[in-house]
């Protein structure tokens, strides 16, 4: 190792300040660590044209396309999201699209949202009405 500019070799530090030093180093949650710029930039004008598209796309852009064809093509073959039926599917296993005695396909009906309306219809069925207690966000810590 190259000494610094007063002589200095080596650094000797705590353990619990080398634990800080190594916790600022990780990035902060949900934070996108690779960012794309230019043609592959997510709102860019001519993306369609230099991202591969999905086996089967329909519409296949041709290398002299004109910005005025590009857009009325989706920029890429699948939705954003899931819906909340695939979603369910995929984590917990539960098929919401089809029921669980006849195998026939279900559809929904209503949405109630009304607070009165749920709790009534949790009693009618036995259920728990009101949701348990919010646990603290951390426990305490004791130094």
């Amino acid at each position: 190792m190259a000494p610094w500019r007063d002589g200095t070799t080596h650094h000797v530090i705590s353990p619990l300040e080398f634990m800080q030093r190594l916790a600022a180093l990780v990035p902060r949650p949900r934070l996108h660590l690779i960012r794309f710029h230019g043609v592959l930039a997510p709102n860019a004008k001519w993306r369609a044209k230099v991202v591969p598209q999905p086996p089967g796309h329909s519409k296949a852009l041709s290398a002299f396309a004109t910005t005025t064809d590009c857009q009325d093509l989706p920029e890429h073959g699948r939705p954003m999201r899931l819906d909340w039926a695939k979603l369910l599917k995929r984590v917990f296993n539960l098929d919401l699209t089809h029921c669980s005695h006849c195998g026939g396909e279900l559809r929904i009906v209503a949405a109630i949202l009304q607070r009165q309306a749920v709790e009534k219809i949790l009693n009618h069925l036995g259920l728990e009405a009101q949701p348990p207690p919010r646990a603290p966000a951390r426990g305490q810590m004791a130094f």
